[in-house]
């Protein structure tokens, strides 16, 4: 199953990640034309602050099974057959706000959205950007992280490098011993003058 981590150690709160995820569910899909859009387009993703300078991106963990989807009265919510993505078929949501309630991680919420005009306020949470990766790509977060505080692809793989890279840190740590693969959030802003970072999706 593939899945989106996050590196919050290496999150520069740059909100590319937000921008991306608007644009993605705007009308346009174009970021001139979206900005001029009504109603304007919302994001999936949240980048909250932490302690110090740490920042953390919030998005839909599409959970197995799905609280979200458990509560729903009109399975306007439900699980994508193909790809195990939790979706909403908001012409079926009457806006009860129950799947709010049962989501343990806060992040889903309503709002108007361009596909209903001004006065229809729908159900807005993460789709794993799901359109883009039937044409082959990304969610458009990923690609648009700078850092690579967001990775996509598959969970146990990359759960299985994250594992390694905190033990090799952590024995470091421990025989004060330096660790070549460092990074901080400051360190890594710092490399993009240099060309370190990569390109945005939005040419950013």
């Amino acid at each position: 199953m593939k899945a989106v981590l996050v590196n919050p150690e290496r999150c520069i709160a740059c909100h590319q990640c937000e921008l991306a995820c608007a644009l993605e569910h705007s009308s346009s899909r174009d970021l001139f034309a979206a900005a001029g859009e009504r109603p304007a387009p919302r994001r999936r993703i949240y980048v909250e602050a932490g302690p110090g300078h740490f920042s953390f991106p919030i998005k839909c963990r599409h959970c197995d099974p799905a609280p979200c989807v458990q509560v729903c009265p009109t399975t306007a919510l439900y699980v994508d057959e193909d790809k195990g993505f939790v979706l909403v078929e908001r012409d079926r949501c009457i806006g009860c706000r129950l799947c709010v309630f049962a989501c343990p991680f806060g992040i889903i919420s309503f709002g108007e959205s361009w596909e209903y005009g001004v006065g229809k306020n729908v159900q807005l949470k993460c789709d794993q950007c799901v359109d883009r990766q039937r044409r082959g790509l990304g969610p458009a977060c990923v690609e648009a992280c700078k850092t690579g505080a967001l990775q996509y692809g598959d969970v146990n793989q990359m759960l299985r490098e994250s594992g390694r890279q905190t033990a090799f840190r952590v024995t470091s740590a421990l025989s004060g011993a330096s660790w070549p693969g460092a990074v901080s959030n400051l360190d890594e802003f710092r490399s993009l003058g240099s060309g370190g970072g990569k390109q945005s999706a939005l040419g950013a």
